[in-house]
């Protein structure tokens, strides 16, 4: 039985633990070998922060807006985890030019277009020169599929009703553009059948 505790994402449906592993292989696969010797923020970790704990990093750092019961395991594993809920504060707490690479995996389509810009200018401001950030996020057509397949069991409800938004590429890049990012430094791409999108842009 699954311990739904340790899970990447919250509610049940049959192919969440799949597609949270397939989100942190790409994310993965997108990290320049010299990053990893720095540090690594991800943004909407959740309470069992797969990704950083999967991921080959010297310093990890993972936000958000949930309660974390038991933060001391994580930073046994050598991840600092905090509380923080970054549509409202809008602020990272995080120096300039801090990490080597920030992700935000699944996330983005969570969060309410109008704080997007800010939240990225935000992610912008704490990247290193030359940092990288990495977002993964549902392609635009696949809306009234996932809701289907919640209704289903096989993605998870919860998840699936909190969407405030769906995005192709261009929309994406233009909000990257309003937080600072250059067009000329994007690169996107799609997985999961072209189910899902990436898109990363370096600093």
């Amino acid at each position: 039985m699954t311990n739904h505790s340790e899970t990447a994402t919250r509610g049940n449906g049959c192919l969440e633990s799949f597609l949270a592993r397939q989100r942190v292989v790409m994310a993965d696969r997108l990290i320049p070998e010299a990053s990893r010797s720095g540090s690594i923020l991800d943004i909407g970790c959740g309470s069992f922060p797969l990704f950083l704990q999967t991921v080959r990093f010297a310093n990890k750092y993972g936000i958000d807006q949930i309660s974390f019961t038991d933060e001391t395991r994580w930073e046994n594993n050598g991840i600092s985890i905090s509380r923080l809920d970054i549509a409202q504060e809008n602020k990272l707490p995080h120096e300039d030019n801090f990490f080597a690479v920030v992700t935000m995996l699944a996330v983005f389509e969570h969060i309410e277009p109008t704080h997007l810009p800010n939240i990225l200018r935000e992610i912008f401001r704490v990247l290193k020169q030359g940092g990288l950030f990495i977002m993964t996020t549902p392609a635009v057509w696949t809306d009234r599929l996932l809701r289907f397949l919640a209704c289903c069991n096989l993605v998870s409800r919860d998840e699936i009703n909190e969407h405030k938004g769906a995005y192709s590429h261009n929309m994406i890049a233009d909000f990257l553009e309003k937080g600072g990012f250059l067009r000329s430094r994007m690169n996107f791409g799609k997985f999961e059948a072209g189910m899902n999108l990436w898109v990363t842009a370096c600093k």
